[in-house]
């Protein structure tokens, strides 16, 4: 019974039969590293999901998949620490050009960069492209992004938004106009239009908030549902206007117990560039609370294990 027990603890700190993320260090610790050789046959033995027999040489082998489950699994503590230890413009610069090396699927991480930094921020991440890839960030989207996407994408990142409190509400009911009339025309993108793209990408985030005000009722519509066919120019305008909803959907979909590999990633980047802005962190969190009926403290503590699961509460503390 006590091996049963043991196999149990050691399973779960696996987390191999409960769908989660991260290993419970502790629990292996006490229970592995306590054990019997014998005792590790016979885990062995009995965790077919893991090992497999190899009769003819009489011994059980890893799996290739449990080999590179447990690879990942440990990697996410050390991701999170190594990209928390990061000056915040390297990890953003590095997010930009890993975005770009893995192509169309994660081009909206640039659209996150650009549209959720502050101006000093955004400006500290070109500056660390340049150190770190001998090249600016704009030549090198330009290079590897083509089309409507490029030019939308080097209009962000090239932005330096004025951060007062001054707007002038009769440009931005302009401004608003010229946004409905491009997401109205038949035959041509909204992501196509280059006075979208200004807009976008010159005006500050507050002038927007007077230009949604003033789009809503020009349309009767929300501009945030689904105005245009453009992935990238609907989470920009998410970022842009509501970043908390965005990073709340961000984290339940990183949450969510048939997330693939990649999604799951976002939970770090997440937490470890936000944690430092603790009104936006605390924003992510009252929201993700009213969207999803559940605090996220509380959705950690369920879904994630060991040291990683008290390092992503640590940094969601400091924003209480």
């Amino acid at each position: 019974m006590a091996h049963t027990l043991d196999l149990e603890s050691i399973v779960e700190a696996f987390s191999g039969k409960n769908v989660g993320m991260g290993v419970d260090e502790k629990a292996l610790i006490s229970t592995l590293g306590n054990s019997h050789k014998d005792h590790r046959k016979l885990f062995r033995k009995a965790s077919k999901s893991f090992f497999v027999e190899d009769e003819e040489r009489a011994f059980e082998k890893c799996h290739d998949q449990f080999v590179k489950h447990l690879k990942l699994e440990f990697s996410r503590f050390n991701n999170a620490v190594v990209m928390w230890s990061m000056h915040p413009w390297e990890r953003d610069a590095r997010v930009v050009k890993k975005a770009l090396k893995k192509g169309d699927e994660c081009y909206s991480l640039i659209v996150e960069v650009a549209c959720t930094r502050s101006s000093e921020d955004l400006l500290g991440a070109r500056k660390a492209y340049h150190s770190l890839f001998d090249q600016s960030m704009e030549e090198d989207i330009a290079s590897n992004i083509h089309g409507s996407r490029r030019k939308l994408l080097v209009g962000l990142v090239s932005a330096y938004r004025y951060e007062g409190n001054k707007v002038k509400d009769d440009s931005a009911k302009s401004d608003a106009k010229i946004l409905a009339e491009a997401v109205a025309s038949p035959g041509e993108k909204a992501i196509e239009n280059d006075e979208v793209v200004r807009i976008l990408s010159t005006r500050s985030k507050l002038h927007l908030q007077q230009l949604y005000k003033h789009f809503n009722q020009i349309k009767g519509s929300d501009l945030l549902v689904g105005v245009s066919d453009s992935s990238l120019l609907n989470d920009a305008l998410l970022c842009l206007l509501k970043p908390s909803v965005y990073f709340s959907k961000i984290l339940n979909a990183s949450l969510n117990k048939d997330a693939d590999k990649g999604t799951k990633k976002w939970l770090t980047r997440v937490f470890v560039t936000r944690a430092d802005h603790s009104d936006e962190m605390k924003d992510i969190a009252e929201e993700y609370n009213q969207r999803y009926g559940e605090t996220l403290a509380q959705n950690i503590q369920e879904k994630i294990r060991g040291n990683y699961r008290d390092f992503l509460l640590t940094l969601l503390s400091k924003s209480n």
